[in-house]
């Protein structure tokens, strides 16, 4: 199996991004018409809930919606409210410091996933992303000093609120550290369960559970994997593997002793490390999220890539897995 990463940087969006828009518009859209048309929210409902609760991002919003072409189908996608549900796997811990660092493995099915490394100043700020949904952020960094990352929590429950990438998005874009990012994530509905993993270059951290049907809980929490403090999704628990990941790390992260390499070393190994491609959790790309360099490390068991807010590089490297599909 052979995935292609791309580091693409655009200061504000244009031709590169509507070029990307072009590519993968015809996938999105079949996914975003996957349960009829009429499963998705209007546009009017979109914009509105843009409004009331990212009004910030609304301009970014407007001009990629111009960009697409401007049709009332794109622009509904690309709010990303009430989108199609979908399931990922993922780990993530957080190293405190020094240095601070903020570590997870991205598991999600390679046919799905964009292989997008997005470098933009959209709003003022420079921004490292990997990239879902276009604009949305799974993982990423500002030049605040702010990482973010996320898992999936593990919950059946589908309600009424935002794809979790474009959150993130607003976070990156209009948050500089820990308090104000946990802020956010308690006042913006979201549409299924997740874990978000917040650190900053001071070495403040928090993780909170979020669900469209629970209060939002800022917890202290250093490990996260595809539950919520207990298991409730047993069946996908047990295909993800998602207890055992979570003990591995907390062992490892409690045996590091000062050294983060360890804990590092443990997310290119099983049972961390997953090669469950075929059931849409094998790991695609291990990153280590560096606040307060402005860097992020992009890791694969052979394979190792550096990208820097302040020097960016426009790259492509092809990914051999051992595993195929």
């Amino acid at each position: 199996m052979e995935l292609l990463f791309q580091a693409m940087t655009e200061s504000q969006a244009g031709p590169k991004w509507q070029a990307l828009f072009e590519r993968l518009w015809p996938a999105y859209k079949r996914w975003f018409l996957s349960e009829g048309e009429r499963a998705r929210p209007l546009y009017l409902s979109s914009v509105r809930a843009l409004r009331q609760y990212m009004p910030e991002l609304l301009p970014t919003y407007e001009r990629l919606v111009e960009l697409a072409g401007g049709s009332d189908l794109a622009a509904r996608f690309l709010s990303l409210y009430c989108p199609p549900p979908y399931l990922s796997g993922c780990s993530q811990a957080i190293w405190p410091g020094p240095p601070p660092l903020l570590i997870r493995n991205y598991d999600y099915n390679p046919l799905l996933f964009e292989g997008l490394i997005l470098h933009t100043t959209w709003n003022g700020r420079r921004v490292i992303a990997t990239s879902d949904c276009l604009w949305g952020v799974v993982d990423g960094i500002n030049d605040a000093g702010l990482a973010v990352s996320l898992t999936f929590g593990g919950r059946r429950v589908v309600g009424q609120g935002f794809g979790v990438p474009v959150i993130l998005r607003y976070i990156l874009e209009f948050c500089t550290d820990c308090t104000e990012a946990a802020e956010v994530l308690t006042r913006i509905p979201t549409h299924m369960a997740y874990n978000i993993s917040l650190l900053d270059r001071s070495g403040n951290y928090a993780t909170v559970f979020i669900a469209p049907d629970r209060e939002p809980v800022v917890s202290r929490v250093l490990v996260t994997t595809n539950h919520q403090r207990e298991v409730e999704w047993h069946q996908h628990a047990q295909a993800t593997a998602s207890v055992e990941r979570e003990r591995f790390l907390k062992f490892r992260l409690r045996e590091s002793g000062h050294e983060p390499q360890r804990l590092i070393q443990a997310f290119l190994r099983s049972p961390v490390y997953s090669t469950a491609y075929g059931h849409g959790f094998g790991t695609l790309y291990t990153a280590i999220l560096r606040p307060d360099e402005g860097v992020v490390d992009y890791l694969w068991p052979t394979v190792e890539w550096r990208q820097s807010l302040t020097s960016f590089q426009e790259d492509a490297k092809l990914i051999r897995y051992l595993q195929s599909i």
